[in-house]
């Protein structure tokens, strides 16, 4: 997606980035899926999950549209399923900002980096970037929507690798 390496770039020289991710919120699946990642081999675009984190995050930054900061690796592990890939990145740190336009949420960024790199000031700034998201995230949600109903209508000619 257009931008989003630019934001990734912002992210890193603002921030500072050791794992860089950002997530589209799929509602009606109550899903997130990733449309940019700067460690593809571990986390690839396309990768799509439920949310694999605890009720608390969920409530959070999806319904309550506010940062989640994990300021340690205990944090980490408390919240996130993928806690020893993370760690495995020399990860310890998580930022998760919501990217909300006119009340709605787009998705998530996601910015990880060694434990201690990050303070409440990290996560202002952060919060500072997620709009830059809003452009990509709108035009995957635009191209989603138009492959979901190319697809409904296709199934009567052919199967999708989804099946039905």
């Amino acid at each position: 997606m257009t931008g989003l390496s630019e934001l990734e770039e912002t992210v890193r020289r603002e921030v500072g980035v050791r794992l860089f991710t950002v997530l589209a919120w799929v509602p009606e699946r109550r899903a997130l899926r990733r449309v940019h990642t700067s460690h593809p081999e571990q986390y690839p675009v396309g990768g799509e999950k439920t949310v694999e984190v605890a009720q608390g995050w969920l409530a959070r930054c999806i319904e309550g549209r506010e940062p989640y900061f994990g300021k340690d690796r205990a944090a980490v592990r408390e919240i996130f399923a993928d806690h020893e890939l993370i760690e495995s990145l020399g990860c310890g740190t998580i930022i998760n900002v919501p990217v909300v336009d006119q009340g709605e949420v787009l998705g998530v960024l996601n910015i990880l980096d060694a434990e201690g790199s990050y303070d409440e000031e990290s996560v202002a700034v952060a919060r500072s970037l997620a709009p830059l998201a809003v452009p990509a995230l709108r035009e995957g949600a635009v191209s989603e929507r138009s492959e979901r109903t190319i697809g409904h209508s296709s199934l009567r000619t052919r199967p999708t690798k989804e099946g039905a």
